[in-house]
């Protein structure tokens, strides 16, 4: 038997010694490395509940019941704070907004207003998205794009996309034109500035083994850089679509004759207030439903990136 085997040898009579009298204490050296498992059949350390388990797994009971739960509490708290309120005309309770839901859809104004809203937020975001896609994979590559477009966009995307309407209105009229690109600029330099971070982290390591096997810059731009980035970019994606909702409702409360935004406008003149609770219910589950949607999006597109 070897120096070396003799140590492992003792290192285990020191472990089994240890666990013997109950002891907690890690083992140093070697044996600590390659015996996971004491002689007891026991493993090392302390197993932690799969509820307070630091980035573990959660059984999707589990998660279901949470976000439950989660709905439950903010209902009750809402209808608490509406009774204790004791003003329907300041906050309504969860019942009358439901009622207030279900007048705008007997009366044919919720689709109508949900559609054109949606039609604005699909196209105008669509065009934000392919913008930031492309130009964020050539600055995060690229240093000669980089230094050609960062001037202009370190100075546009600090101009406040709302303070534009005026001059929208004044060049495209009041059509769908206008609504469109306010959303379009109030998103694309934060998909750009963002997605070309993401471009950026791609790891060095992949692309000089993409080199090292005779990859030309295009291969390594169009199957390695931007096959890496596709789930952060679709991630950025879904942060920023807050953004254009938020122009949305700018541009339907300023220039518009339907959409949420617009039903929202009217309501308040007539102070309705269990209307407007009921249309932001609505814009709530649109924004749920569209970041359900781009996770899908992402798990299909890159299903090697799930955690």
């Amino acid at each position: 038997m070897t120096a070396l085997d003799q140590e492992r040898e003792q290192h285990r009579d020191d472990a089994a010694a240890g666990t013997a009298v109950g002891t907690t204490e890690p083992v140093a050296g070697e044996a600590a490395l390659v015996d996971a498992v004491v002689p007891t059949g026991r493993t090392r350390g302390r197993r932690h509940g799969q509820l307070l388990r630091i980035r573990g797994d959660l059984d999707v009971r589990w998660r279901i019941g949470f976000g439950v739960l989660g709905v439950a509490v903010l209902l009750i708290g809402w209808h608490v704070a509406a009774v204790l309120i004791g003003k329907a005309q300041l906050l309504p309770t969860p019942g009358a907004t439901l009622s207030a839901l279900i007048k705008l859809q007997s009366d044919g104004i919720l689709l109508p207003a949900l559609w054109a809203s949606t039609f604005r937020i699909l196209v105008g975001y669509a065009i934000s998205v392919g913008i930031g896609i492309v130009l964020g994979l050539l600055i995060g590559s690229y240093r000669s794009v980089e230094s050609f477009f960062e001037p202009q966009i370190g100075f546009l995307r600090y101009i406040p996309a709302s303070a534009l309407t005026p001059l929208f209105l004044f060049w495209l009229g009041l059509g769908e034109s206008p609504k469109i690109w306010l959303i379009v600029l109030g998103s694309v330099f934060f998909n750009i500035v963002m997605m070309a971070d993401v471009a950026r982290d791609v790891p060095r390591e992949l692309l000089n083994a993409a080199y090292t096997m005779g990859a030309g810059r295009w291969t390594v731009l169009r199957r390695v850089i931007a096959r890496h980035s596709v789930p952060g970019m679709i991630d950025v994606a879904r942060v920023n679509l807050a953004a254009a909702w938020l122009m949305l409702v700018i541009a339907e409360l300023l220039a518009a004759d339907e959409g949420l935004a617009y039903q929202v406008t009217r309501a308040q003149r007539f102070r309705s207030v269990d209307t407007i609770f009921a249309l932001l219910i609505v814009f709530g589950v649109i924004g749920m439903a569209s970041d359900l949607a781009l996770r899908g999006v992402r798990s299909i597109a890159a299903p090697w990136s799930r955690a």
